[in-house]
């Protein structure tokens, strides 16, 4: 079953952030208009704001990529606020698209809805298996929820809404607060302002041997792309590269990349995280669709757009 985008009126809900303004630059390559709001124009959090907004601009499809994103740090310190928020603007968006009449949605989840000693590599089926990382359950659990409402919303109401899972990503556009950013976009601002100060050495959290997978946004985009045109199920499909590393390979890697030749050093004291994280990448294969950057690529132009936006 395909669906074709052109000609479509097309929302990205969350077109400021990463996954989204990369979302945006995809779409801009297919023959469909790119519907978003401003938030001074609408605020995701307001329902009635958003039925209005919606029932006013009619998408035909839509992308779900608004949610309140941070790394361990930033989902330790405040676990209502992940939990809360990210519920709030998923149920708005989702029950404000079917109102209005969205032929298509597509909810974005994340990788941690998966339980943190799930089977390597991970498949689809493994939700809700066992027990989360507790240090960002609340945010995995909004997610579940997202993907449980359009699940519900498919039998209920028969809408071709369908989930997505996307690994670990990075990309232009990132998040480089160290207070708040997830693992690689804080290595590449450590790393940079090490070099930057001569310093000896940098510190990464915990003992660097956790495994993790990274997609580069604009990846990602295409793949979800891919999927809104050309698939249609009851199951959420992973989106990933389908390889891994080590934190401290990563964090070698991001100093090369920058040129910081100074020493990594490990604090662990601070947490690991779930020890393995590779999500299966089959059922995207199957379907026809593999990334298309490198690692190292793109973590080139991940730096590059850093450098830009900081002499911006």
């Amino acid at each position: 079953m395909t669906y074709s985008l052109a000609g479509k009126r097309v929302w990205v809900a969350g077109h400021h952030g990463m996954v989204g303004s990369a979302i945006v630059r995809t779409l801009g390559q297919s023959d469909c208009e790119v519907l978003t709001c401003e938030r001074s124009e609408v605020d995701l959090m307001d329902q009635r704001a958003v039925f209005d907004w919606a029932e006013r601009a009619k998408p035909d499809a839509v992308f779900v990529a608004a949610a309140k994103v941070g790394g361990i740090l930033a989902n330790s310190s405040y676990p209502a606020d992940f939990l809360y928020n990210n519920l709030v603007i998923e149920t708005n968006v989702i029950e404000g698209s079917r109102r209005a009449g969205a032929e298509k949605l597509m909810f974005l989840g994340s990788s941690c809805i998966y339980p943190k000693l799930a089977v390597q590599p991970i498949v689809e089926d493994a939700l809700l298996t066992g027990p989360l990382e507790p240090t960002n359950e609340w945010y995995a659990i909004a997610k579940i929820a997202g993907i449980k409402l359009c699940q519900a919303y498919r039998l209920q109401h028969g809408c071709d809404y369908i989930s997505a899972m996307p690994t670990n990503l990075y990309g232009i556009g990132d998040n480089f607060d160290l207070e708040t950013s997830h693992v690689l976009p804080a290595l590449i601002r450590k790393a940079h302002e090490a070099k930057l100060a001569r310093a000896s050495s940098i510190t990464i959290w915990g003992t660097g041997t956790p495994l993790r997978e990274f997609l580069f946004a604009d990846d990602c985009a295409d793949a979800l792309v891919f999927l809104m045109e050309n698939y249609s199920g009851h199951s959420h499909v992973n989106v990933g590269s389908g390889e891994d590393l080590s934190i401290y390979e990563l964090a070698q890697m991001v100093c090369e990349v920058v040129g910081f030749e100074g020493e990594i050093l490990r604090d662990p004291t601070k947490p690991d995280g779930t020890p393995r994280k590779l999500m299966s990448a089959d059922r995207l294969r199957e379907l026809g669709w593999k990334p298309r950057t490198g690692l190292r690529e793109g973590l080139a132009l991940t730096y590059r757009a850093f450098i830009d936006h900081a002499a911006a």
